[in-house]
């Protein structure tokens, strides 16, 4: 017939999350530079908010419909290796995102702006700036990471290599747990810091740098715990399984990351 499917692909039908995903993300970056503007009196975070709402809620309504779309039998061979080439894509963009927060730490670091510059260099870190101890709570939380990246690889092994859910659902568990851990120490760490993000280069690069690897951690867990849910419904095969596959692959990038972060920003540039 001419009507039946023929091909493995998938064709997608009319939908309106790319719209809805781009006008919702526009409010939350409108409403963002409404927030922190200096020139605005009274700043307010509501359009902002607003716009995160719909973001979140475009990214349920969307994700739902691909789960569907698996459950469905929409995912076939081809369909997800076309997924993953698409998710590694994306971990290559969030590698040259953080690049940039490296590259900042590095050039400062390297030549620091001294009250003379650029006749005459400063010193790194700048004068009156103390520097976390990286043998103590930082390397915890570099173990504590490194772990919970290992729960997640057990999982996974669990999966697809024995078709264990129970022990699937364990390292799920564990790794959510410790990817919680780390994010409260690391509030912790925040909170004891002697240093502020303004008013000087060190701390900007620092927090900017750490804290979005600690926004990523957040999304990790996140990611991670909505593969737990979808394990205690029955989803995931050894054969199909892409979103927690695209959930492990995120994870060990953020812990990857970690590294680069504790022996360059931590250990190297203290």
């Amino acid at each position: 017939m001419a009507h039946e499917k023929n091909h493995d692909y998938h064709i997608l039908n009319p939908s309106l999350w790319p719209f809805l995903g781009a006008f919702f993300g526009f409010v939350m970056l409108f409403g963002a530079v409404l927030w922190i503007s200096p020139r605005i009196d009274n700043n307010q975070p509501w359009v902002f908010l607003m716009g995160f709402v719909g973001v979140c809620y475009v990214m349920y309504g969307w994700w739902a419909d691909v789960v569907t779309e698996s459950k469905i039998g929409d995912h076939t061979p081809v369909v997800r290796i076309g997924l993953r080439y698409g998710f590694i894509m994306f971990i290559m963009s969030e590698i040259m995102f953080f690049s940039a927060w490296f590259w900042t730490f590095f050039k400062h670091a390297m030549y620091p702006m001294g009250p003379e510059s650029p006749i005459k260099d400063g010193v790194w870190p700048p004068v009156g700036i103390e520097t976390f101890d990286p043998w103590h709570l930082p390397l915890i939380n570099t173990l504590i990471l490194l772990c919970s990246g290992c729960a997640a690889t057990w999982a996974h092994h669990a999966l697809v290599h024995e078709d264990n859910r129970d022990d699937m659902k364990w390292g799920l568990i564990i790794a959510i747990g410790l990817g919680v851990l780390f994010t409260v120490f690391q509030a912790y760490e925040y909170s004891h810091a002697a240093f502020g993000f303004s008013g000087n280069i060190y701390g900007a690069s620092f927090f900017m740098a750490t804290g979005f690897h600690g926004a990523h951690v957040i999304i990790g867990t996140i990611f991670l715990f909505v593969c737990l849910m979808r394990v205690y419904r029955g989803h995931f095969t050894p054969e199909k399984h892409i979103g927690f596959e695209a959930a492990a692959w995120y994870w060990h990038f953020v812990d990857v990351v970690w590294l680069f972060l504790f022996a360059a920003i931590y250990i190297w540039g203290a």
